[in-house]
């Protein structure tokens, strides 16, 4: 899988993930990309682990060399890394783990904002863990992913006041379709007999010359002087 495939493969997974937990999904992707190398780690190939994650996981654990950086210098260890059954099941592992209070200043932030944050907590102990990050969403753009979640969702009192303002529009809606019918209703049956005398009062020259475009209060002249005889042709 090219750098590109993988980017593909993951967005999807980051971006709807994104939405309930406040990750920036650039920070996934990115993160993602580096501790797996584009998912072609052994860690990643064997057990879908895209973060590093240690311990035991849903599908039990690997057992793997890893490079740790002690007192500025790297050092290669053995350590037990979690295994997952998929991609989806890595990245909500990765987004509960962010979730904790250690990680809070990488909640809906900007992806370098999120980068610093994780890494200032200490999610690596690589010293340019954040600057990799961070050149990582610039290479390959990844903050694009971020605008496609859209708006924070809207606290209780926004939404209280989205839908009454949702109502205002509705009953307004209303009022002008009410309004509409009163001035434009079409002929009203109890006015078609009345229409229809006017019409056909002179065929040259008929009285109504466009009947169905009159209101409610025209249709009851029209109705009136019919009923007086206005329109019989013998008188």
């Amino acid at each position: 899988m090219d750098k590109n495939g993988f980017i593909e493969k993951i967005a999807p997974l980051a971006v709807a993930k994104a939405s309930d937990s406040g990750i920036p999904a650039s920070l996934t992707i990115a993160q993602a990309a580096l501790e797996s190398n584009w998912g072609a780690s052994r860690l990643a190939a064997e057990g879908n682990n895209l973060f590093g994650m240690k311990g035991s996981g849903p599908a039990g654990s690997l057992i793997l060399p890893t490079t740790e950086y002690r007192g500025g210098k790297s050092v290669t260890v053995n350590a037990a890394f979690r295994k997952y059954r998929s991609w989806a099941e890595s990245i909500a592992d990765h987004a509960r783990l962010l979730s904790a209070n250690r990680y809070a200043g990488a909640i809906r932030k900007s992806g370098p904002e999120a980068a610093r944050a994780v890494a200032a907590a200490g999610y690596a102990t690589d010293p340019q863990y954040a600057s990799k990050l961070i050149r990582l969403m610039e290479t390959y753009q990844l903050e694009q992913y971020d605008e496609a979640k859209g708006e924070e969702p809207m606290t209780a009192e926004e939404k209280k006041q989205f839908e009454t303002l949702q109502e205002t529009v509705r009953e307004q809606a209303k009022q002008i379709a009410d309004l509409e019918k009163w001035t434009h209703p079409g002929i009203p049956d109890w006015a078609k007999e009345a229409v229809a005398a006017a019409v056909n009062y002179s065929k040259g020259d008929p009285l109504l010359k466009n009947p169905e475009q009159g209101s409610v209060d025209f249709y009851r002249i029209i109705t009136v002087m019919h009923r007086r005889g206005l329109f019989d042709k013998n008188k």
